[in-house]
């Protein structure tokens, strides 16, 4: 039996309904997994591949689509199987055109929306991936120390056992053993995309946003975000409607940098190249900031 049978035979055992698709179409997955939609011409599925090695993460991305959409806030495609198949593991969720032309201060509200369900700690369930990169989880009471322990500390862990240098390192001890300064704020624990940039939000065919490919996890909702605003923001109208929900407390300008720097840590992490050298740029403004 081939794979694509092997996993229609399971899109239908999990749907409730035989589903015979046509041949599958090869979609956009980025850098990490390989994407299809599968189709029988009434019924679309899009279905994400990997080693069977990943199954785990696609696991983790399946609990985490369900935990936002639990929230009832922003619209984010719902999760059907995962499963392996002749070698490959595989994520099945529902297909969404997307596309569609919408409102970005739409997003920012529905996002703040998102953020005000929460949790009592900080971390998730489980741990999962940023990218292909383990992202550990374990529930931790305090703020300061999650983040020094599974989000900077251990992207520094990664950095060091990729050898990409004692100055790197130098600077993440520094900023480690000062870094609670810039904590000046007490930050509830909100439910987080975890991985949200441009690439992970759009807009279906009725102009609702959409957000896919989760990191997810219960943290700093400034850390979202700081990450919305790395690679390029989703401009204007998406802030002002987010802070018209929920402000934004002050000292966000300097922390933003520093949560950024998980981000760009895990970029050097799985690309080298001058992510190490943004990296390290980084941690020197921000040791300067500290004075």
């Amino acid at each position: 039996m081939s794979a694509w049978q092997q996993i229609a035979d399971h899109i239908g055992d999990a749907s409730g309904e035989p589903f015979q698709p046509e041949s599958p179409r090869s979609l956009g997955g980025g850098c990490i997994n390989t994407a299809v939609r599968l189709s029988d011409g009434r019924r679309h599925w899009f279905v994400k591949l990997n080693q069977a090695s990943r199954l785990d993460m696609f696991e983790a991305e399946f609990l985490g689509l369900q935990e936002l959409a639990a929230a009832e806030a922003i619209r984010v495609p719902l999760p059907l199987c995962t499963g392996i198949a002749d070698g490959q593991s595989y994520i099945v969720m529902e297909f969404i055109s997307l596309g569609g032309s919408g409102s970005n201060s739409v997003a920012g509200e529905q996002l703040a929306a998102l953020h005000r369900r929460q949790a009592e700690a900080f971390g998730w369930q489980r741990d999962n991936t940023i990218g292909s990169t383990h992202q550990p989880n374990d529930w931790t009471a305090d703020w300061v120390d999650f983040w020094r322990q599974h989000r900077l500390g251990f992207q520094l862990e990664e950095a060091a056992r990729k050898g990409l240098g004692s100055h790197l390192q130098h600077l993440g001890e520094n900023l480690l053993e000062r870094f609670s300064v810039l904590m000046d704020h007490d930050p509830v624990p909100s439910l987080l995309h975890g991985d949200l940039w441009g690439g992970n939000l759009g807009h279906d065919d009725q102009g609702n946003p959409v957000i896919y490919d989760p990191a997810t996890y219960y943290g700093d909702r400034e850390a979202e975000i700081a990450m919305t605003e790395l690679f390029g923001g989703f401009g204007a109208a998406f802030y002002d409607a987010y802070n018209a929900v929920w402000p934004l407390d002050s000292g966000y300008a300097i922390r933003k940098t520093f949560y950024n720097l998980y981000h760009i840590l895990n970029h050097a992490n799985m690309f080298g190249g001058g992510y190490v050298g943004q990296a390290q740029r980084m941690m020197e403004r921000l040791l300067a900031d500290l004075g």
